[in-house]
């Protein structure tokens, strides 16, 4: 008789239908992102009267003869007038089974520091391609951008398909090729799915003129995609964002530590350690306003206590004791630069991990990716606007971190200018060394 997995029966027990899917858009321009959007939105009943009737007089007035939904996510003026996404327009949406937030991604390569902050934090990212081009570089890029920050699942919208003459041919061609795109860039199980975002073919509602489509229409995929299982509700990390102390007469010794459990199960009675100073203790309690729980998992944002009083400050660390990660001096990280001025070997930024910010040096830039290639070359320039690239970074004080692979909340940093406090780059941990 089969066992079932605890971590899994507990993500079951939170992931209720109400659930918060992420869920980003990118491809190539003009491939039909923010039509798609907008199509959502549109069939799902999201937008109101007096929306719709400003999308429907812009329409008119850019002539495009049909009522534009792109415009619904297309919010700059800029972006109106050039018709292409420039920054990250994010929009919400709500059916009967779940809770969405949409983030339309630029198409156009000089705005991949765009795309890669709102993929950050997708659960589902949906990567356009225009039947009648097929795999362009552009896919290959957002694909291997989807694999390099971690985006469990993928799904291969072929769009356009009214202008293929709703071929099954055509869009087993792409699919084959795309899927295989996909799994190259480490994505398991991506999933293809043949639609028209401006008809409305098999984005909401199934299509009629491609009754040899047997699998799900986009939504019902979006709706009964597991994403509570993609939780690591194993290893614990709890970064301290703000130490509780009422100091009134009646809570005179309460001393609490609130924050957003990043991974893990946590209950009263977890043996944990404070890092980096490495004390020892137990949990005593997980609670909230509304009193204590039985358990907590990620991204619940709760106050923990524990029984014993440990020197504890915003920027350490909670861990269970049992695969708690060593405080890194050194890291390797794989960075999106995100700055007009180019990174170079010796250059000093501040770092901001979980709750805790350090101080580090770049000591080795290793190599960057060639975007057009997706070969990884070396980078004697350093890396530029928008360059992918890979780093070995000296800290000032030590972090506890993981690798990216095993949890993407705890692998994960940005890079800012401690000058101007500009954000100049989002990295992904691949190693932690704990030496100075």
């Amino acid at each position: 008789m089969a066992t079932s997995r605890p971590d899994l029966d507990l993500v079951a027990t939170f992931g209720e239908d109400s659930e918060l899917l992420r869920l980003v858009t990118c491809g190539s321009v003009d491939d039909g992102k923010s039509t798609l959007i907008g199509r959502l939105l549109y069939d799902t009943k999201q937008v109101l009267a007096d929306q719709l009737e400003h999308v429907e007089e812009t329409s008119r007035r850019r002539g495009d003869g049909y009522v534009n939904l792109a415009l619904l996510t297309d919010g700059l003026r800029a972006e109106r007038e050039q018709g292409i996404t420039i920054d990250v327009a994010y929009r919400s949406f709500v059916t009967a089974r779940r809770r969405f937030l949409l983030a339309d991604a630029p198409g156009h390569v000089q705005y991949t520091r765009n795309m890669v902050t709102g993929a950050s934090t997708a659960d589902v990212a949906v990567i356009l391609v225009d039947a009648r081009n097929g795999v362009v570089e552009q896919t290959r890029r957002h694909t291997f951008i989807a694999g390099l920050l971690g985006i469990p699942h993928v799904v291969v919208a072929i769009n356009k398909m009214d202008l293929a003459e709703f071929s099954a041919e055509r869009f087993a061609e792409i699919a084959e090729e795309a899927c295989a795109v996909a799994r190259s860039a480490g994505i398991p199980d991506p999933i293809a799915i043949p639609m028209s975002a401006l008809r409305g073919d098999n984005v909401v509602d199934r299509s009629g003129d491609m009754d040899w489509y047997e699998g799900p229409t986009l939504l019902e995929h979006l709706e009964a995609v597991e994403i509570a299982a993609d939780r690591n509700v194993r290893d614990g990390r709890f970064p301290v964002q703000w130490v509780i102390r009422p100091m009134s007469d009646e809570h005179h010794d309460y001393r609490g530590y609130a924050g957003q459990i990043a991974s893990g199960a946590w209950r009263a009675g977890d043996e944990v350690v404070v890092l980096p100073s490495g004390r020892a203790t137990r949990v005593s309690t997980v609670e909230t306003h509304d009193g204590p729980l039985n358990v907590a998992i990620p991204p619940m944002s709760v106050v923990i206590r524990l029984d014993d009083n440990i020197d504890i400050g915003r920027g350490d660390m909670i861990a269970h004791a049992v695969g708690a990660p060593t405080p890194a001096r050194q890291i390797e990280a794989t960075v999106c630069w995100m700055s007009e001025r180019p990174l170079a070997v010796g250059a000093r930024v501040a770092v901001k991990h979980t709750t805790r910010s350090v101080r580090a040096i770049i000591d080795q830039i290793v190599d960057r990716v060639e975007m057009a290639t997706l070969e990884r070359i070396a980078a004697p320039n350093g890396l530029a606007l928008n360059e992918i690239g890979h780093v070995h970074l000296r800290l000032s004080e030590p972090i506890m971190a993981d690798p990216y692979v095993d949890n993407r909340v705890t692998g994960a940093i940005i890079l800012i200018d401690e000058a101007t406090n500009e954000t100049i780059a989002a990295g992904m941990i691949s190693s932690v060394d704990p030496s100075v």
